[in-house]
């Protein structure tokens, strides 16, 4: 075979193979806009319309949906985008969301980037979580600042109401060796679900109990229920909440009952009282604005996480390019690896270092220690 048909056989077949590749970067995006988790959902969904229009000369298409905070309309969603051949995928909003789809992302080997609590759709990593990556702060980072306040303030017993799905349990299996090491005992363990409208009984066993505080491991709306239930029923202790609770729902349904609260979150809702020293504050500064120009209201921080999920798309994609192109099999993978390999990527909410067993990539720059007063998130220095 001569160079000149060795040349033309090689044209034909980069024609052949070029319309698998997208012109185009296609990303699926499900929120939870509507249902028990609509407080987390919302913020998150009206973001997407902040993300980035072109990624490395690109454009980019995004298909949102919302799964109504249901585990089963999730997989039917997450199904559909991928037959939809979508490069990434944002969401779901909810925790057991996440977990439910899991098996589907990494069957379809597509990234997807989960802007939810639970540390357990990237922990202990698999072969189906390295297609994961979490936009938000993980548990045991959060913890830390929460217990060390514990010591701090003399804590000894401690009770725990959380969510009765994979949050709660993330939360309660990172929480209960963390107060044994620290000399606090645990008298007292109750779950609730996320649409209850009562925890009475739960909340009367943590009073019979009596604890020295009480942590709530809840996200949105429903973290406002047990809290203000304990108040309601005479519980005199400091209660914690983690950073599922950051959210203005929390302040404005539990007005002055959730006063006193303590939680561990991003610097977004401290924006004002943390320095400009902070390399996060400038980004958290420039997607509140914008959030705000738009709709006129200030964003809760899982906005944040749906946001840092396009500035990692931004970091990422022009890597991938160099070895495939959009909707083919080959971007996609090499989607993943340049996910996995972000350093010191500056986010709303910290900064971002990735690796092969950490695929949230935060850092103590990626929390804030907090407490209510008067309906004012107040920072505690750490």
């Amino acid at each position: 075979m001569n160079l000149r048909i060795a040349a033309l056989l090689l044209a034909a077949l980069t024609a052949l193979a070029a319309p698998l590749a997208q012109a185009q970067l296609k990303v699926g995006v499900i929120a939870s806009a509507t249902g028990p988790t609509a407080a987390v959902g919302i913020p998150q969904k009206n973001t997407t319309a902040l993300l980035p229009k072109k990624i490395a000369g690109l454009d980019v298409e995004y298909l949102v949906f919302d799964d109504a905070s249901d585990s089963s309309q999730t997989v039917a969603l997450v199904k559909k985008l991928l037959t939809e051949n979508v490069d990434a995928l944002i969401g779901p909003s909810g925790s057991p969301n996440s977990m439910a789809a899991l098996q589907f992302i990494a069957d379809a080997k597509t990234p997807m980037l989960a802007p939810v609590g639970t540390t357990a759709v990237v922990l202990p990593m698999t072969d189906q979580k390295r297609w994961v990556f979490k936009t938000t702060q993980n548990d045991s980072l959060i913890c830390e600042a929460l217990v060390a306040h514990m010591v701090k303030r003399g804590v000894k017993t401690v009770g725990f109401i959380g969510f009765n799905d994979a949050y709660g349990e993330s939360w309660y299996g990172v929480f209960a060796p963390m107060i044994e090491k620290a000399g606090i005992k645990l008298i007292t363990n109750e779950r609730f679900q996320r649409s209850d409208q009562s925890v009475t009984g739960q909340a009367t066993k943590i009073i019979v109990a009596n604890p020295d505080a009480v942590l709530i491991a809840g996200a949105g709306g429903p973290t406002v229920l047990p809290h203000t239930t304990l108040i309601e029923r005479g519980y005199k202790g400091q209660i914690y909440q983690t950073h599922g609770a950051a959210t203005p729902d929390f302040v404005r349904l539990g007005g002055k009952a959730v006063d006193g609260a303590v939680m561990a979150a991003s610097l977004m809702l401290v924006l004002d009282q943390v320095g400009d020293t902070n390399p996060a504050k400038r980004q958290a500064l420039e997607y509140v604005a914008a959030y705000e120009k738009m709709y006129g209201a200030k964003p809760a921080t899982f906005g944040a996480n749906v946001f840092d999920a396009g500035l990692l798309l931004q970091r990422a994609v022009p890597e991938a390019l160099k070895k495939a192109g959009p909707g083919t099999p080959e971007f996609r993978a090499a989607l993943r690896d340049a996910l996995e390999s972000i350093k010191e990527l500056v986010g709303t909410q910290g900064v971002y270092t990735m690796t092969a067993q950490d695929h949230s990539g935060f850092d103590r720059r990626g929390r804030e220690l907090m407490t209510l007063r008067e309906g004012k998130w107040q920072l505690i220095p750490e």
